[in-house]
Parts: C-alpha cells; structure tokens; sequence
C-alpha cells in the first residue's frame, strides 16, 4: 500500500463527462489498495472568467477580494468530483483550504505556503477515505482565503503530499510528461523517463508550461518524489503505478533509475516576458538597488538585468526583464521612483521570446553555450540579452524568431527522435 496525492488540471477538470474520467481514474488508483488525496483545479477557462469578473467590479480591485472570488472555481470542482467519486461507490469528501488549514502568508493573489497540518487530513485517508482537496487556496494568518497564483494548484499538491508523507506526487496534466522541447513546435521532441528537480526547476522557471516553477522547488526542498503524466487515457489504460509519464526526482534516485544521461536534457521557450530598459541611470552605489527595491516590495520577479557601464559620463543604461503581466505595474512604480532613480526615460519591449537551453552535463562539459550562440547566428538569429546559470543558458530573442530558434538547437543539440 501507498500513499498516492493525484492533482488534476483545468482541462481535466472542464466539465461533468472528464470530471466523471478523473473520478474513474482516482477509483482505479484507490482500488489498487492506495490511500489517496486529490488535489483539483478550477475547470479550464473558469479563473480566467472570473478574473474578468474582478476587473468589471472594480479596476483597482482589493486583491484580498479578488482572492475570495478566484478561489472559488476550484471549490466547485472538488466538491463535483468527491459527489462523482461517491456515486462510484467510493468514500470521498471534499476539504477547504481552511478546514485542513493550508496557512499561507498574506500576499494576496501570490500567496505562499506556511505549512499544512496534514494529521486531519492522513487520519482520514488511512480510514480509507478520498480526500478531494482545492488547489491554489489557503488561509492567512488574518484567517482570509488566499490564493497562491496561477498554477498554483501544482505547489499545493507538492504541499499536501510533503504534508501526509506521500510515496510520490502524480501530476495530471493534457500532456504525457517532460518532454525535450514543446512537441508542438518540434514534432521529433521525445519524452523524458525521468529528470532531476533541478532541471525540471530550470525548465519550468525559463518556460516549460509543465509544472509550476514553485511546486518543484518545494518538491525539491521536501524531497517529494513528483510524476507527470496525462489524465488522457483510453481505458484499460495501466495505472500510475507502472509509471508512465515523467519522474522527478533526486539526482542521486536517478542515477539508481538507470537512465540514459545527455549532456542537454531539454530546450524551452518564453514569450511571456517583456523587456524594460532604463536610460542614463547615474552610474553611483545605490542606483541599481533604488530600481529594483521598489519592485521587490510589489513582489514583481525580474530576470535577466543588464548594465551597461558609460564611463565618460558617469550614467548607465540598466535592462531587465519581466512577466509581461507586471509590466504595467513595473512602469507606473518605477515612473513614481523617477526622481530617486534618477533615470530619463523607460523603453520597454513585448515582442521578445527567451530560449533557453537546460541541462546537468553542463556542469562538467565546458562548449554548451558557445555551441548555442553559434546555432543562432548560422541561421542569422540575434541574441539581445544572455544569462546563465550552472546548468542553463537563457537568451533573449525577437518573438518572430521563436519556433525556428526552439527547433534549430533542438536539432544542434542532438536530441531529436530517431
């Protein structure tokens, strides 16, 4: 017997018939002598419409008001799905972030996870009963419904499952696992057996749609064994136990897994960052901090920061990126900072993609990223902004030039299909 946590996705989740399907799924799962919870999201297209909601009531909405209204979606699912699971004849009940409680912090609408107290919760799957829990909500410690952002129903099934001591994580998802490259744009893309958390981590961070980038820094931090695989399946399909999809795990667990090692293990891509440049910004001690403390405080994340130094007259051009749905929040707080900043004036770009190359070998093979800037420019590619870390090597390109970028180092790289 294991003790399994399963999260569904919206598209999973997008009416009566799949919710029927992932019921079918869990039963399936629990019949095998599992002790399961299930962690849900909203139906697909569901947050988005009441977001819409939000903007209609108020532009300036109250986040901690628009937490309450976007949490919803995911309590209808899970209350749908535990009725579906008890028509199965199974036992199930639903669980609120606050019943178990999931305690956040309280950043509205980018709350994060304190801890759960899980002893509830594992007490009654042990009873053998289908615990059904709402992702992407919590509690503050004003004992107000957070929300922990998009995708986070992906972290807070990693929490529950670090919270009950669960053998493994399954992620359910439209796709079959990790693959090297989105399969929609490289149809030779193959799909990965298993990949370390650190490079799942760099991969969702730099664009891979997977996983949240969140969850799998606490998978990773928890030590919580993760799969990834479809809630698509024909039926008679083989149960998660047969692993199907994509493992991730510790470095350590895959080399016992026996999997065959690359150098790169895959390529993702972005285009929903935008570019902010800052002109003749004085080049004094403080200046780069007045920027980007500002931004810290609004919880904006920014990657990717360029200075360049113009000695002659003492003033430097600062060039970061962001999530283009901050950008409008980053310009009116850097606008109100104008005078301590001291910049002149803000250009800001959205047609821009990041690439970026992913992989553990980096760390013992030097020619990973001059092999990459000579693929781009064969195919005359610019390459506006680079960054690196100890196993990636982002980039910052026009957006036309994205799918033919993804597919050109796909191919440099040597990981197309046979």
């Amino acid at each position: 017997m294991a003790r399994i946590v399963m999260k569904f996705g919206g598209t999973s989740m997008a009416g009566t018939e799949r919710i029927r399907r992932v019921a079918q799924i869990v039963k399936a799962q629990a019949d095998h002598g599992d002790e399961v919870a299930v962690v849900v999201s909203a139906m697909a297209g569901d947050t988005d419409r009441l977001v819409n909601f939000c903007r209609e009531a108020n532009a300036l909405y109250d986040p901690a008001e628009y937490d309450v209204v976007v949490a919803s979606g995911e309590q209808v699912t899970s209350g749908l799905l535990a009725m579906t699971l008890q028509a199965l004849g199974c036992k199930a009940r639903s669980w609120m972030g606050w019943q178990m409680p999931i305690h956040t912090d309280s950043a509205y609408a980018k709350a994060r996870i304190g801890d759960i107290d899980g002893e509830a919760l594992g007490a009654s799957m042990a009873r053998g009963e289908i615990a059904v829990i709402p992702g992407f909500q919590g509690l503050s410690p004003d004992n107000r419904i957070t929300t922990l952002g998009r995708g986070g129903s992906d972290t807070s099934a990693v929490a529950v499952a670090a919270a009950v001591k669960a053998d493994r994580c399954d992620i359910y998802t439209d796709v079959d696992g990790v693959y090297t490259t989105d399969p929609r744009i490289v149809a030779r893309a193959r799909k990965l057996k298993a990949v370390t958390y650190e490079e799942m981590l760099e991969l969702a961070s730099v664009g891979a749609k997977v996983l949240q980038t969140r969850s799998v820094g606490l998978a990773l931090k928890e030590n919580v064994r993760v799969q990834v695989l479809s809630s698509f399946t024909e039926e008679g399909a083989p149960d998660a136990n047969t692993i199907p999809g994509t493992l991730i795990v510790s470095d350590e667990e895959l080399e016992n897994l026996n999997v065959e090692r690359q150098l790169i293990t895959g390529i993702a891509h972005d285009k929903n960052e935008a570019k902010v440049i800052l002109t003749r910004v004085p080049d004094r001690p403080g200046a780069v901090a007045s920027i980007f403390e500002p931004l810290a405080e609004a919880n904006i994340n920014v990657d990717m920061i360029i200075q360049n130094v113009g000695r002659d007259k003492g003033e430097t051009d600062v060039t970061f990126t962001c999530p283009m749905a901050d950008l409008a929040r980053c310009t009116e707080i850097l606008e109100n900072a104008r005078e301590k900043i001291g910049f002149n004036r803000i250009i800001t770009d959205t047609k821009i993609a990041k690439i970026s190359v992913v992989g553990v070998g980096m760390k013992s093979h030097a020619g990973v990223a001059s092999n990459m800037f000579s693929a781009l420019a064969d195919r005359k590619i610019n390459i506006q902004a680079i960054t690196t870390s100890e196993i990636k090597v982002s980039v910052i390109i026009d957006e036309d030039e994205t799918e033919l970028a993804v597919r050109v180092l796909h191919t440099a790289y040597g990981l197309d299909a046979e």
